[in-house]
């Protein structure tokens, strides 16, 4: 499993899709999130603006990332 470090406390959801490189734009996030594609620490994540921190695990498309922080 890949780790992506995020340089603040939290990210939203649909920032960090973008950020890990698991979608190209934030339509591509809202779409993906809203079809109930994404889940966030093993369950179904339908809100795009969801705030993920440290330890926190994002799964898409059998793609899972760990956000860590520096």
């Amino acid at each position: 499993m890949d780790e992506i470090e995020i340089r603040d406390d939290s990210i939203r959801l649909g920032q960090f899709l973008k950020l890990a490189s698991l979608i190209e734009t934030g339509a591509d996030a809202k779409i993906v999130i809203v079809d109930g594609l994404v889940s966030v620490n093993g369950e179904v994540e339908t809100r795009r603006g969801r705030q993920l921190t440290a330890g926190d695990v994002v799964e898409i498309g059998g793609i899972s990332v760990r956000l860590a922080t520096p």
